[in-house]
């Protein structure tokens, strides 16, 4: 296959076929997620009309990834990865057709939906390290970052449709959204089957104290990936706006529904437009460079939303956000997996998912509490400008992912070893 010169093939990823199979579990999974978030928010509103119960479906499935940290990802690690995700993705499924029972049924309490949930957030817990390392079990190290960028592209794609789609259905009726994500579930599963068993390595050691650990004391000392990870953490921490978008659409830029709906849809259509441009040009050069930009320039974009009274502007600054955001996942991800020992990756990805999960729920906490006290604007622009003092700050705090060039990690200590004219340091355990 002939490419442009200077452009990978942006299909590299796909050229093997347990990474095609498994892509497709994963997208036709999240999806059905998706729909079920957005059909369980309008089931349990119509039962209670207390908003706070709309919190606590966020929180009850992010508090299984918290609490179970140590063993999420020890077992990622220590079991079969393929394995894990398919029996998840079977506990998943029979979850949702529980709650197809419960819409056909009818309900007057939202405890029994409450309770799945929190059995979805369990499974949730133990897939997401799964399959986070097993991408590197199926693909080369030189495809992927390739994989990370479709990977990245399928998972925007599906909350953008998937929402949409779980509205739709449940106006068709309470049964018609669980019934088709259990569909996608199903689906999901069957390809899961079709991964073929990949090598794996385990260093078969005894599930002690410091074998649960290993996951976070590797982040702490390996300050490149500690960086990657708590730098992306604190930008969405400060700089996350969608809880606030509803008051923007409505009270700020006067939208209504419709514009509430392009107003969530903007950062997604940004960032799928920059996860296709890095399947085909992928950062080569001066990647920690990119973050720290890509970092600053989200921080920006935040403050220019939160400033802006014009509908066009507001909607191209949440683009812009979107796309600087996909360039930080694009190369926090890439830099997780492939400086981490394959031995690890369960528990440092169970480490960086809680990170991620912090920072979108404690994001909205803190934006929802700022706008409270200060109003919507000011909450926005002071969090974007906080996002800009933490890339300034962790600029200097982390100077060596500042000067990283390479997302390979033997690639880049290849360099660094030309760079200071000695021999290359042999690769030292976690």
């Amino acid at each position: 296959m002939s490419l442009p010169i200077g452009a990978d093939d942006r299909f590299a990823a796909f050229r093997h076929r347990a990474f095609a199979y498994y892509f497709t579990a994963r997208f036709l999974s999240t999806f059905g997620l998706q729909i079920i978030s957005v059909a369980v928010g309008w089931q349990i509103y119509d039962l209670t009309r207390d908003p706070f119960d709309l919190g606590l479906v966020g929180l009850i499935q992010f508090l299984p990834a918290l609490v179970l940290i140590l063993l999420t990802g020890a077992a990622a690690d220590r079991y079969g990865r393929r394995t894990i995700m398919m029996i998840c993705e079977i506990i998943i499924g029979v979850c949702a057709a529980a709650l197809v029972y419960f819409a056909w049924q009818g309900l007057t309490s939202p405890l029994p939906i409450f309770a799945v949930l929190l059995v979805i957030g369990i499974a949730r817990a133990f897939f997401a390290p799964a399959s986070q390392s097993l991408a590197p079990n199926l693909v080369p190290a030189r495809d992927l970052p390739n994989a990370i960028a479709w990977n990245s592209t399928s998972w925007q794609t599906a909350t953008i449709v998937g929402p949409v789609a779980g509205g739709l259905l449940y106006g068709v009726g309470a049964i018609a959204p669980y019934a088709t994500a259990l569909g996608f579930f199903a689906l999901a599963t069957l390809f899961i089957t079709l991964v073929p068993p990949p090598r794996q390595r385990s260093r078969g050691q005894a599930q002690s104290w410091q074998a649960l650990v290993a996951g976070l004391s590797y982040v702490r000392n390996q300050k490149i990936v500690l960086g990657a990870i708590s730098l992306d953490m604190f930008a969405v921490l400060l700089g996350g706006a969608v809880a606030l978008m509803p008051v923007f659409a409505r009270d700020v830029l006067e939208l209504g529904p419709t514009g509430l709906g392009w107003l969530r849809a903007a950062p997604g259509i940004g960032a799928i437009a920059m996860a296709i441009y890095l399947a085909s040009y992928p950062v080569r050069r001066h990647a920690g460079a990119a973050m720290f930009i890509a970092v600053g320039i989200f921080g920006a974009a935040t403050v220019t939303f939160g400033l802006s009274t014009s509908p066009l502007l507001s909607i191209a600054a949440l683009i812009v956000m979107g796309a600087s955001d996909m360039i930080s996942v694009y190369v926090r991800q890439s830099l997780v997996q492939l400086w981490t020992p394959d031995e690890l990756r369960g528990r440092v990805s169970a480490v960086n998912m809680v990170f991620i999960g912090a920072s979108n729920e404690l994001g909205e906490f803190r934006a929802g509490t700022m706008a409270a006290l200060i109003g919507p604007v000011a909450a926005v622009v002071i969090g974007g400008a906080g996002t800009l003092a933490v890339a300034l700050a962790w600029s200097f705090g982390f100077p060596a992912l500042r000067q990283i060039q390479s997302l390979d990690r033997d690639a880049e200590e290849s360099r660094a070893a030309l760079k200071s004219g000695v021999d290359r340091p042999e690769k030292s355990g976690p």
